[in-house]
């Protein structure tokens, strides 16, 4: 079952940022936009991704919740519409679809939930997309978590006052971590985000472990393994 309006949002919480739910089932888009209403966010609706496009065309949404198993999300993927805006999206989608994620909408950053979804990973993830967002401020291609930061504009990280020098594969690594933080990454999805592909696992460890030596000369230490499973990145004290 999807998680009901009283499940506590208090998980996370919006501060005024405008959302738009892209969902074709009518009591689905309802339960979104009235939980998320009521932890703080705007929403708009759409109910194809057709409808979805023209708004996105016509106005600024800091974040877009996708169904993307909507009938027209696969055929807009190929037409790659270019938008002056690109919000982050999150991608609400089946466990038996995983490998067919995730389609090229001409979106900014995207994370993704598994239906049937519970409401406040919805708001987790949400949250974490949004981090740094603020209503009426366009994002400036920055994630952060603490004080470790990666701008996108300028391809650059830094951990506090210190820059770090990241080749092009400990910077995408970095990026999916910063994205998912407080998530746990398989080596494989880590493999596929960083190099298109799975590679073996002592290349995975050896990339995890360059990054580590470049992140974590400061404490607290940020990035962590979870034995048998993978690697997430938060402080060890927050973890939940």
């Amino acid at each position: 079952m999807y998680g009901s309006t009283r499940d506590k949002p208090a998980l996370a919480r919006g501060a005024g940022q405008h959302l738009l739910v892209v969902v074709g089932e009518p009591d689905v888009a309802e339960l979104l936009s009235t939980t998320l209403e009521l932890a703080g966010y705007r929403t708009s609706l759409a109910g194809t991704g057709t409808e979805a496009l023209a708004r996105l065309g016509q106005g600024r949404y800091d974040l877009v919740v996708l169904d993307a198993g909507l009938p027209d999300v696969e055929s807009l993927g190929r037409e790659r519409p270019v938008l002056a805006h690109r919000p982050p999206v999150l991608l609400l989608t089946a466990y038996d679809a995983l490998d067919r994620l995730i389609p090229e909408l001409g979106l900014g950053e995207r994370d993704y939930v598994t239906k049937p979804f519970r409401m406040p990973e919805v708001l987790a993830r949400v949250q974490v997309l949004l981090r740094g967002v603020r209503p009426g401020r366009p994002r400036d291609g920055s994630l952060g978590y603490r004080d470790l930061v990666l701008d996108d504009t300028l391809c650059e990280a830094r951990r506090g006052t210190r820059t770090l020098d990241l080749t092009p594969a400990e910077y995408r690594l970095l990026r999916h971590l910063l994205v998912n933080a407080h998530r746990v990454l398989s080596k494989e999805q880590i493999g596929r985000y960083v190099w298109g592909d799975h590679r073996g696992d002592n290349a995975i460890e050896q990339l995890v472990s360059r990054l580590r030596r470049k992140v974590d000369r400061e404490a607290p230490v940020l990035i962590h393994t979870r034995r048998g499973f993978g690697y997430w990145l938060g402080r060890a004290d927050a973890e939940t």
